[in-house]
């Protein structure tokens, strides 16, 4: 099938070049084609490297177009996996297409991402070293799809996303770990080692890129074809993903990368105590001068009986 697929990849170029000396790059919309001594040579948007359009793009070289362009869990995530909290930004790529192992913005500020562009360390100065590009060897990724009366079966949703992955993101069988269903929450892994990757094969965080892309509407596909995902012809409407990274070596984050959330846990906290300390000193003085009235009232009259 994968084989199929590249064949009519290769053959919507050809047409498109046919037809008016026009052509376009159907695996990836951020490019610029042009016709070159009879061929079709698509680069892409930001970077001007030239890509392969009978596979993916790599996710560098996506990212790298989409930032030049103009303006309750039911699976437990892996102990060492972690989310892409920082989004989109305009990364330094390879000439191979693949990030560069340190990553730095406009203000000097830089960091060390693995090999699918994720940060894996706390952000420092640009004297920062990062002496490799740590490979992303498995990828968690996450589905809910929107409720509805009965579930699917386990057995038709793991074979509908696997010929889903295999044909439209050409990625071998070897390298779809694990396909999980347990209604609404589906969980797949790909995994995909250094040494188990050849030559011509996508890589596990190009496909999760675009296959989250496609999810959220903004396909890098030239023709998406109202890209939705069915299970025996009924849609299986995925209304949230979530990507997690596992390295080869786990991430370096400090307590920095903790320190908001944990200030605020404390505030809370603090807020509480400081709450139930001004009830408790409240209450006691309420108490203590309701007390006081009534003692003074039966003072007085005892004072008045014994006058009388």
């Amino acid at each position: 099938m994968e084989a199929t697929f590249r064949i009519v990849l290769f053959l919507m170029v050809v047409a498109a070049s046919a037809e008016d000396d026009y052509c376009s790059c159907p695996t990836n919309k951020r490019t610029h084609c042009a016709m070159e001594q009879g061929s079709c040579v698509c680069k892409a948007r930001g970077s001007n490297h030239k890509v392969d359009c009978s596979t993916l793009t790599s996710k560098c070289l996506l990212m790298k177009a989409e930032a030049s362009a103009p303006g309750g869990k039911r699976f437990p995530k892996p102990e060492t996996g972690f989310l892409d909290n920082d989004g989109l930004y305009d990364p330094d790529c390879e000439n191979s297409g693949i990030f560069k192992a340190r990553q730095c913005n406009h203000t000097d500020t830089c960091w060390c991402v693995n090999s699918a562009g994720v940060r894996r360390t706390d952000k420092s100065d640009k004297n920062m070293q990062c002496n490799e590009l740590v490979r992303t060897n498995w990828i968690f990724i996450e589905l809910k799809h929107k409720e509805r009366e009965t579930s699917f079966s386990q057995s038709e949703v793991a074979s509908s996303l696997r010929h889903l992955i295999q044909n439209r993101y050409m990625l071998r069988p070897n390298f779809i770990s694990s396909i999980e269903y347990d209604h609404p929450f589906i969980k797949i892994d790909l995994k995909q080692n250094a040494s188990q990757k050849s030559y011509g094969d996508v890589d596990i965080a190009d496909v999760a890129y675009y296959f989250e892309k496609d999810i959220k509407s903004d396909s890098p596909f030239v023709s998406d074809n109202k890209f939705n995902i069915t299970v025996k012809g009924e849609p299986l409407d995925i209304e949230k993903v979530l990507v997690y990274y596992v390295d080869e070596i786990p991430p370096e984050f400090s307590m920095q990368f903790l320190k908001v959330g944990i200030v605020a846990v404390a505030v809370v906290i603090l807020v509480a105590i400081l709450i139930g300390i001004a009830v408790f000193v409240f209450m006691r003085r309420w108490r203590t001068g309701k007390y006081e009235k009534v003692e003074i009232k039966e003072m007085g009259e005892m004072q008045i009986n014994r006058v009388s």
